[in-house]
């Protein structure tokens, strides 16, 4: 997920604390006769589109006579607070920002709200300008629950891997668009020992939604899996350890030093500074590393697929959405706000204001047929073709009894993948052994398919 939270908040920030302080909307008149302000509270994480999309709520605020209160917490902070909050139904966040492992759990807890409803009985003209169908199929899917819709994606993204043009080229190296990840390790420390710097920068921060993401990939692409078919446990497999092995050793040999503190933000930071050669992530960050603003390395950077191994297609597919608390009092101004932040209108604005190289990706079809978007994305094409690739309901090489490409699509994951990625980060910090850090995880992955009654 991918995983994955982006830069700095923005400085509308609001702590935890703050947010249990919201005043409720409210429409009623005052002594004076005049409507008070209504307000929503928006609970999301702090990366850069959400960070713009803070800047042109300014202008929703104006045009709608509503106060849009944000609350930005790093990934695995917002996590915590928005589950609580919603399965407490305190309603103390009207929007929150989840991901497609949340929205079926959720919906099923009945934590937010079903927008199917609220979608069909818009009037017609506001209906088709929304244009629900242009949203890729897989996101949507990835969405719902029960045939209802529950979150509408405010970007999606695959994966991809990510090189410095010069770096490889000064390493007398070249880069297929299909690389294997025996070909990558090659070309990464090639060029490490050619460039002084990192040949690639792979997450190592713990937390299911950091390492666990890109790492989950490795794991598919060399044919391991999390459980086979009768849930029995597959962490301490062959080649689920082989493919663990390979990640904490291509760290070691040509990663970032202090790999356990790097996430999403610190891998950024470290590719779009020119600090390293390539960068195994999310779709999304193309378009900040060629974003002038931010970015030392626009023009430098070279794109390919997600790397196989005994499996292809392997990049993973995630999409931060807005959804509604079902324990929100303002179900009807977050509806409209949702739906405005996820639309074309939206997008197209973002596109004009900050640049179509940040406009929102991986939502809409449209996006991708706008000759302004393919001309300030030279990366368009891959990113389509990776989010066209995945599948997150066959994610592995052989059949699996579960969905989701970089996790599992159980309620239980969130706690199991928290763990595993601890014992990973003990493996690639030294503290544990490979071997070691699977079998502490291969007994969790039992335990956890006992109590939950996957498996008898």
């Amino acid at each position: 997920m991918l995983a994955l939270s982006g830069c700095s908040t923005s400085s509308t920030t609001s702590s935890p604390t703050d947010a249990a302080k919201q005043p409720e909307a409210s429409t009623a008149s005052t002594p004076s006769g005049s409507k008070k302000t209504a307000e929503l509270t928006v609970a999301t994480v702090n990366n850069p589109d959400m960070v713009i999309m803070q800047k042109m709520a300014k202008d929703y605020e104006k045009d709608n006579g509503v106060k849009i209160n944000f609350i930005t917490l790093p990934e695995n902070d917002l996590r915590k607070q928005v589950t609580l909050d919603a399965a407490s139904g305190a309603g103390k966040f009207d929007i929150v920002t989840i991901g497609t492992y949340d929205a079926p759990i959720w919906a099923k807890n009945k934590w937010i709200s079903p927008l199917t409803p609220q979608l069909d009985s818009m009037p017609g003209d506001a209906k088709s300008k929304y244009d629900l169908e242009d949203i890729f199929p897989s996101v949507r899917d990835a969405l719902s629950y029960e045939k209802q819709l529950y979150a509408l994606p405010f970007y999606g993204e695959s994966s991809m891997l990510y090189y410095n043009i010069d770096m490889l080229a000064k390493a007398g190296v070249t880069m297929p668009e299909s690389p294997t990840w025996d070909q990558v390790a090659d070309i990464a420390k090639k060029v490490k020992a050619a460039n002084n710097v990192p040949g690639i920068v792979l997450r190592g921060l713990p937390g299911w939604g950091e390492v666990l993401a890109p790492l989950n990939t490795v794991i598919n692409a060399f044919g391991g899996s999390w459980y086979d078919t009768q849930w029995n446990a597959k962490l301490n497999s062959p080649e689920t350890t082989k493919a663990v092995k390979f990640y904490v050793d291509l760290l070691k040999e040509a990663g970032q030093p202090g790999a356990t503190s790097t996430g999403f933000t610190e891998s950024l930071t470290l590719m779009s500074t020119g600090k390293a050669a390539m960068w195994y992530d999310a779709t999304v960050a193309a378009g900040f590393l060629n974003n002038p603003k931010d970015s030392q390395v626009v023009g430098k950077i070279g794109y390919a697929l997600a790397p196989s191994q005994a499996k292809s297609n392997n990049g993973w597919l995630w999409a931060w959405s807005l959804a509604i608390e079902s324990g929100s009092k303002n179900k009807e101004e977050a509806f409209k706000f949702i739906t405005w932040a996820t639309s074309k209108e939206y997008i197209n604005k973002v596109g004009e204001k900050e640049g179509w190289v940040v406009a929102p990706p991986g939502t809409r079809k449209s996006t991708y047929d706008n000759p302004k978007y393919k001309e300030a994305a030279p990366f368009a094409d891959l990113v389509l073709k990776s989010m066209m690739n995945a599948d997150y309901k066959k994610p592995t090489k052989d059949p699996v009894p579960y969905q989701g490409i970089q996790y599992v699509a159980i309620p239980e994951f969130q706690e199991l993948g928290t763990e595993v990625s601890q014992a990973v980060a003990s493996a690639i910090s030294g503290k544990m052994s490979v071997d070691d850090a699977m079998k502490l995880s291969q007994e969790k992955a039992e335990k956890i398919a006992k109590d939950g009654g996957y498996k008898n």
